[in-house]
C-alpha cells in the first residue's frame, strides 16, 4: 500500500474473488497484492488469504477476510458516475448479473453485499440545477431501479 488513505472492506472469506470481479468490471481497476496469513487467526488458518489490495476506478482499497461477524450495509457504497445509458447498463448488469440484487434509485448490491450507486451524470446535473428541473428529475428517478437516462433527460426538459 502506498496510499495514505485506503478504504478497508470486510469480507467473510472471498475478498480475492470480489477484487478480481471489480478489476474485470471497472476501468482503472486492478488487484495489486494478495497477502496470506502468517499464522492461524479467529476466522482462518495460516496461509489463507488474509488481505487483498486492489484499486476500483482509481480508489485504493483493502479487502480483509475477517470472517462472518460483520456485513456490508447501505451506510457505505461506491457511487459510480456514468456518462450514458450504455455505461449505466454495463455496470448495473455486471453487478446484478453476477449474483447481485437490484434496489431503488440507481442502487444495487453485489453478491458480496457491497452497495453500489450507478448514477448517470445527467441525474446529478439535474439535481444540482435545483428548482423545478431538480424536482422533475427527482420525481422521475424515485420509482426507478436502474436509472433510465432518456426518462431523466425528458424530465429535465419538462
Amino acid at each position: 500500500m502506498t496510499s495514505k488513505n485506503t478504504i478497508c472492506l470486510w469480507y467473510n472469506k472471498d475478498a480475492a474473488d470480489a477484487a478480481r470481479f471489480y478489476a474485470a468490471t471497472f476501468p482503472d481497476s486492478k488487484v495489486t497484492a494478495v497477502r496470506r496469513a502468517p499464522a492461524d487467526y479467529p476466522s482462518g488458518k495460516k496461509g489463507d488469504v488474509l488481505t487483498v489490495e486492489f484499486i476500483v476506478l482509481g480508489v485504493p482499497c483493502l479487502g480483509l477476510n475477517g470472517g462472518p461477524e460483520f456485513k456490508h450495509s447501505e451506510a457505505f457504497s461506491f457511487q459510480i458516475a456514468t456518462d450514458n445509458q450504455e455505461e449505466t447498463d454495463r455496470y448495473w448488469n455486471a453487478i446484478v448479473g453476477n449474483g447481485g440484487q437490484e434496489s431503488q434509485c440507481g442502487w444495487c448490491k453485489d453478491r458480496w453485499g457491497l452497495s453500489w450507486q450507478i448514477t448517470p451524470r445527467v441525474l446529478t446535473d439535474a439535481l444540482a440545477a435545483g428548482g423545478a428541473e431538480a424536482q422533475r428529475a427527482f420525481a422521475a428517478m424515485m420509482p426507478m431501479k436502474k436509472i433510465d437516462v432518456a426518462t431523466i433527460e425528458a424530465a429535465r426538459r419538462g
